[in-house]
């Protein structure tokens, strides 16, 4: 049963800064060398963000994980919040309305946590189902589609909030170490999120715009990649693995893949004309256009974002969808995205126009 996107909705801390000032604020600007200063400029200056979103920085050194996990949970519950209204006002319909509640988060963890917050401030139904998605890593979004899609083919009546929140900026990461300065230059902050029905329950909330449905998703670990990325808990925060391989691996290992679950959906590559690309990064976009034989328009969208907002881990799909919703054609959509493993998910929908 096809799952129906019927309200989306996005936000973002309200302190924007640009990619020149995330450059003066990277904890390896102090005390660096004028040749270490100019490596860190290339890194960001080739990252592809130009602005992006995050919480103010703590005014102490390298905070403890307890420290920034102490900050998550406010501003988590923030973001969520402000992305739920949006997404609920999207569908035009009331909170009371939603059956079951999916929280991701890859980047704070608390019990009760941010879903429990959730529930008192929009305000859901206390029997409300709910279901959290935690430390799957930037694809977290599209693992929180799946289940919600179980959930409708379960009880077609259900009426599913899914909510991705993450706060990259509190893993900021001291040091030379070479993940850490690729990952202070791409990650940011945000929340997205989405209200689902089944599809032949679409006629809930609003039906006068263009929406989305997801018809098919699939996943995969790419075989011999396992040590390429991670998102490890360390005694100072989240630490990543981001191995310079996994896009050329990515742009050798995507396409058969790819080809081979499209095929099973009586689809081919070329029949597919949109695209939702997490943009993990410049040199992943890259991968993607070379082993999928895309043009660099198809993910203008995926550019755009990682542009004016950077990476934003699992919340960032959802932030494409968004835009996609008011400028694809009719026809099928393929989302990718990627995290540890290295793991690879797809989500196949159908743009339908409104009538």
């Amino acid at each position: 049963m096809p799952l129906s996107l019927i309200g989306i909705g996005t936000a973002v801390p309200q302190r924007r800064i640009s990619q020149q000032e995330a450059l003066a604020l990277a904890p390896q600007m102090a005390n660096a060398s004028p040749r270490q200063q100019r490596l860190l400029e290339r890194i960001y200056q080739r990252s592809g963000v130009m602005h992006r979103h995050c919480l103010p920085l703590p005014d102490f050194s390298n905070p403890t994980t307890a420290e920034r996990m102490r900050r998550y949970q406010p501003a988590a519950l923030e973001l969520a919040l402000e992305a739920s209204r949006l997404a609920l006002k999207d569908a035009q319909i009331e909170a009371r309305a939603i059956t079951h509640l999916i929280t991701v988060s890859c980047t704070g963890f608390g019990a009760p946590g941010f879903d429990l917050a959730l529930i008192a401030n929009l305000p859901l139904a206390m029997d409300v189902a709910r279901t959290h998605i935690g430390f799957m890593g930037c694809h977290g979004a599209f693992n929180g589609l799946r289940v919600a899609r179980a959930f409708v083919e379960a009880d077609p009546s259900a009426c599913v909030l899914v909510c991705a929140v993450e706060l990259c900026s509190l893993h900021l990461q001291e040091g030379w170490n070479p993940d850490h300065i690729v990952a202070n230059a791409l990650f940011a902050d945000g929340a997205g999120a989405v209200v689902a029905v089944a599809a032949d329950g679409a006629d809930v909330g609003s039906t006068n715009k263009t929406g989305l449905q997801l018809v098919a998703s699939a996943s995969t670990v790419l075989p011999g990649t396992e040590e390429l990325m991670g998102w490890i808990i360390e005694d100072h925060g989240f630490s990543m693995v981001l191995s310079s391989k996994v896009p050329s691996r990515i742009a050798i290992q995507l396409r058969p893949w790819l080809e081979e679950w499209l095929a099973s959906l009586n689809l081919t590559l070329p029949e597919v004309e949109n695209w939702a690309v997490h943009p993990g990064g410049p040199r992943i976009l890259a991968a993607v256009l070379e082993s999928a034989g895309l043009y660099p328009a198809q993910i203008d969208l995926s550019t755009a974002v990682l542009r004016q907002f950077g990476n934003m881990s699992s919340a960032t799909i959802l932030f494409i969808l968004e835009r996609l919703r008011g400028q694809a054609g009719q026809g099928p959509c393929l989302a990718l995205g990627f995290g540890p493993g290295l793991t690879v998910e797809a989500a196949l929908l159908m743009v339908q126009k409104a009538i």
